[in-house]
């Protein structure tokens, strides 16, 4: 029993290290300037005009709520904005800030015009919420003093500062937190061009060489995501310093793609399996996600957030009103022959 809580103890901590060298990479490899930072024309072009109109103003920029799905650039949007804006950057999460308490402490430690970036801002605790409205709106923070009929509010003055809220999932948010972000952002998926030029400038940086086709073959099966495909990147140079000359040839790129398990579409073992669940066990469906994750042996969160966003980003899965159905194209892609019965929901 002791021995297997010992290797329980050193796989948590061997995860924990490749996580913790993951991030240092893509920081790393972080833009560090809006030519640097590819794709996502439209919003850069609307951030554009609010940091010049909050700079023609001598004013800190609006509060900024930018939400899509994860590893899309969002925290390096973030930074991005302080640079240009010229003030510091404080970075933090929702589930960070317990009490009203911990907020306060950053709060009123922040310099005039300074940028607080609080990501997963949806998990924001319902006190701190509403400590953060007045801030938010008024630049002041009402503390509370004492306790029942003798506490009295006190409140502080605080400089003029941004909030720039990151988040996978604004629906979990609440109206009056949304409504106080004069700019809210939605950043979707990357185009294969732009995913190829980032993943371009990210082997600049790793001093990595590899031929163009290849890294719009590793672009392809990024899934539209940045930080994905960077991982695919480094994965497919691990193998080309163990196994090649360091050099990342189509060969090295298709022995690290089988190694992954990564498809033509982007899709890994885990997302064949939940689509190939679907098909031969419940005929490509409709199925409830409880039963669909139960079979899967996965929680209902990890399907839903996980597994699922990609697969209806690509069309091979759909949600309807009595469950999951996979599509045609899930069908074509894995081979399988599409029920008769299943006609009426693709």
């Amino acid at each position: 029993m002791a021995k297997k809580k010992k290797e329980n103890n050193v796989n948590e901590v061997i995860v924990e290290t490749t996580a913790i060298e993951e991030e240092k990479l893509f920081t790393s490899l972080r833009a560090v300037s809006w030519d640097e930072f590819q794709g996502q024309e439209a919003i850069k072009e609307n951030l554009h005009i609010a940091i010049s109109a909050a700079k023609k103003r001598k004013q800190a920029i609006e509060h900024i709520l930018l939400y899509g799905p994860p590893g899309i650039g969002k925290t390096t949007l973030a930074h991005l904005i302080g640079r240009e804006m010229g003030v510091n950057v404080r970075v933090t999460s929702g589930p960070a800030l317990e009490r009203a308490g911990d907020l306060a402490a950053i709060l009123t430690n922040l310099e005039p015009k300074d940028i607080l970036f609080i990501d997963e801002i949806h998990r924001l605790n319902k006190v701190v919420e509403e400590t953060l409205y007045p801030a938010m709106e008024d630049f002041a923070l009402d503390i509370v003093l004492g306790k029942g009929p003798s506490a009295r509010t006190l409140r502080l003055d605080l400089p003029q500062f941004t909030i720039i809220g990151a988040t996978t999932r604004i629906g979990l948010m609440s109206s009056p937190m949304r409504d106080r972000f004069g700019v809210i952002a939605r950043l979707p998926y990357y185009e294969v061009n732009d995913l190829e030029k980032i993943l371009a400038k990210a082997a600049q940086k790793l001093e990595i060489k590899v031929q163009e086709h290849t890294l719009r073959e590793v672009a392809k099966r990024g899934r539209g995501t940045p930080r994905i495909a960077l991982r695919l990147l480094k994965r497919v140079r691990d193998v080309a310093e163990v196994k090649g000359v360091g050099i990342i040839t189509d060969t090295i790129l298709q022995q690290s793609l089988t190694m992954l398990e990564v498809d033509e579409m982007g899709l890994d073992a885990s997302d064949r399996r939940l689509l190939t669940t679907l098909i031969d066990h419940f005929n490509g469906g409709p199925v409830g996600i409880d039963t669909l994750a139960s079979s899967l042996s996965e929680d209902i969160g990890t399907v839903e957030e996980v597994l699922e966003p990609y697969l209806m980003q690509i069309g091979m899965l759909k949600r309807t009103s009595r469950g999951r159905v996979a599509t045609k194209k899930a069908f074509t892609h894995l081979g399988k022959v599409i029920p008769q019965t299943l006609l009426e929901f693709i």
